[in-house]
Order: structure tokens, then C-alpha cells, then sequence
């Protein structure tokens, strides 16, 4: 559906997008991510044909972004982080408004809008001004113009930015119902939104590709060991943590275990494996020799912010290889 490849954008002196090429499936929510200056915002603007690339392609529905502007904008519904509303206007005002903009007209587009009003949620607003709803209300109408033409591609910038935590979960479940229908790229700065949501993560940082895989992937290779949590209790209402403890340091593969909370006669702890081994069984079978009662063992995922700090922070410089500090003349 999307298919971006060596796209570069360069200005007088900065490289905003550095030769990046990436792709995305017919009805797959993306996560676009990358701190700020990164070249999201760029990519975006190339995408939808606001900015043109200085060299590479990008294809959205097979429209080539240059050769076919116009199509690719047909095919593509943008939901900015402000939504584009004019607030003196009633709701299904405004989305017809937008509808005759995308080329809809007489059946069609009253379809349309009573489809896209009921599908975001926003069917009971329809007479109100949009200067008259809360937030929440005109992000969904904003979403609602998004969708209008049913375009095959959904590009979302921070859509539950300013939203409170209803809202944000009401928002996220649109977003995921719309997959399928439409191809989402999703753009955010909310990391946890985009584990909720996501299928797939694109990363870029400096202009450059740095990470592009499912979710679940990356948190695996984010850490190259397993992280598992193994909760105990003794058998006599009474356990010994510093014996639990050294007992799972003794199993093979274990490379840290660290006491996490101790509880109704019982303790769990943290264990973390050497590089590339898998302790689950092992610590099992530890614990239950030792006579006591396993309640609880699984693995933990690294979270998507540790991830997207490890690609995306500045890496610490080697032991012995920094320079000593120069000296200044008083």
C-alpha cells in the first residue's frame, strides 16, 4: 500500500530524511516514531504530497508521490494534531463542506457523512457547532473528515494529544476498528499508545532509518535475554528470600535476580538470563525441588520506550576512548 524507497530530503544544509525506504501492508496500523527534528514530520509532507523528495520514490496505492500528486491525495486521509475545523460551522455542515472538497456529491456524499458521523461516534452532534463541542468531540470530527472519501490510507499526527484518559481509550478503539478498512500510520510521541495500537513500529532518528518491526519483534530483540518473573511462597505459610534467591542465581543461564515484593507469605523476584538462553524451565524445576510452591512464572516484555531510547539516545563513548578535557587559559 505504501512504499517508500532511499527517499532522501535535503535542504541548503541539513539532510532532513537521509535515503530511508521502508513499507506498509494493505490494512496494518503503524507506529511512526522518532523524536523531534527526526524527519517525520518530512516524510509525512513527501507522503501526502506537500513537499517533494530531493532523490528516491514513494508510491501510496501505487500513485508514484511526483508523477501522480493528485491521485495519492485522493487516496489519503490526514488528521493533523489540530484538526482543520471551522468552528462557525454545525458538524455535518463541516463534513459535507469536506466531502464535496474530496469530489463526493448528492447521494454519495449524504451516505457518507450519515456513515463517517456514526462510525466516529459523533452522530448526535451533528447540529451543534464545532466551537460549541469539547475536545474529544473535535478530534472525532477531525477523524470524521479524515475518512470522508474512504480513502485507502490514514495518516494520523498525535490523535489523542490533550485528550483525557476516556477519551484517549475511546480514540485508540476508533483507531483500531478503522484497520482493515484503511492502511494506518499512526504518528505520536505516546509510546504506550502505539504497544496498544500498533501492529508494526517505524523508527527513524537523524534522518535516518534505525528500526522497522512488529511490536512484539522489537521488544524481543531489545534486549537479546529473557526477563521472567517468578513468584514463590513456601509450603508452610513461611519462605526464606535470601534462600529463594541464591538458589535461582545458581541455575544455569541466570544472569541477575533481583527481590521485586514480598507478600502473604511469599516473594517474587526478577531473574534475567545470560545473552540468548531461556531459564523458564530450569527456574521451574529449581523451585519446585526445593519444595516450594510456584504461583507464578512469566516472561516480561522490554517496554517500547526502553527500545526507542536505545536507538534513538546518544551512545555513551567507550571506556578509554574519551578524550581528556582541553585546558583553558585563565
Amino acid at each position: 500500500m505504501i512504499n517508500v524507497k532511499d527517499l532522501s530530503k535535503r535542504y541548503a544544509r541539513n539532510t532532513a530524511v537521509d535515503h530511508i525506504s521502508f513499507e506498509v501492508e494493505r490494512g496494518q496500523i503503524v507506529g511512526f516514531l522518532g523524536p523531534n527534528g527526526a524527519g517525520k514530520t518530512t516524510t509525512m509532507r513527501i507522503l501526502t504530497c506537500f513537499l517533494p523528495p530531493s532523490s528516491g520514490t514513494a508510491t501510496v496505492a501505487g500513485f508514484d508521490v511526483i508523477e501522480a500528486p493528485l491521485e495519492v491525495k485522493r487516496r489519503i486521509g490526514y488528521l493533523p494534531e489540530a484538526p482543520p475545523l471551522y468552528l462557525e460551522m454545525r458538524t455535518a455542515e463541516y463534513l459535507t463542506f469536506v466531502g464535496r472538497l474530496k469530489g463526493l456529491s448528492g447521494t454519495e456524499l449524504r451516505q457518507r457523512v450519515d456513515i463517517v458521523c456514526d462510525r466516529c461516534a459523533v452522530g448526535d452532534v451533528k447540529n451543534k457547532l464545532l466551537g460549541k463541542l469539547s475536545k474529544g468531540y473535535r478530534q472525532r470530527v477531525g477523524l470524521a473528515q479524515a475518512i470522508i472519501h474512504n480513502p485507502n490510507v490514514l495518516i494520523l499526527d498525535e490523535p489523542t494529544a490533550g485528550l483525557d484518559p476516556k477519551q484517549i481509550n475511546e480514540t485508540r478503539d476508533l483507531i483500531k476498528s478503522l484497520a482493515g478498512d484503511h492502511t494506518i500510520i499512526l504518528c505520536t510521541h505516546i509510546l504506550p499508545e502505539v504497544e496498544q495500537t500498533c501492529e508494526r513500529v517505524i523508527i527513524i532518528n537523524k534522518g535516518k532509518l534505525v528500526a522497522t518491526d512488529s511490536v512484539n519483534n522489537l521488544q524481543s530483540r531489545g534486549r537479546g535475554v529473557e526477563l521472567v518473573l517468578v513468584q514463590v511462597t513456601g509450603r508452610n505459610g513461611a519462605l526464606d528470600s535470601a534462600l529463594v534467591r541464591e538458589r535461582l542465581e545458581k541455575v544455569a543461564g541466570v544472569g541477575r535476580v533481583a527481590f521485586k515484593e514480598k507478600k502473604q507469605g511469599g516473594a517474587t523476584f526478577e531473574v534475567e538470563s545470560l545473552k540468548d538462553k531461556f531459564v523458564r524451565g530450569d527456574l521451574a524445576r529449581a523451585v519446585v525441588e526445593a519444595g516450594w510452591d510456584l504461583n507464578e512464572l512469566r516472561t516480561t516484555a522490554v517496554s517500547l520506550e526502553e527500545i526507542f531510547l536505545q536507538l534513538t539516545g546518544d551512545p555513551a563513548p567507550p571506556l578509554g576512548d574519551a578524550s581528556p578535557p582541553e585546558r583553558t587559559s585563565p
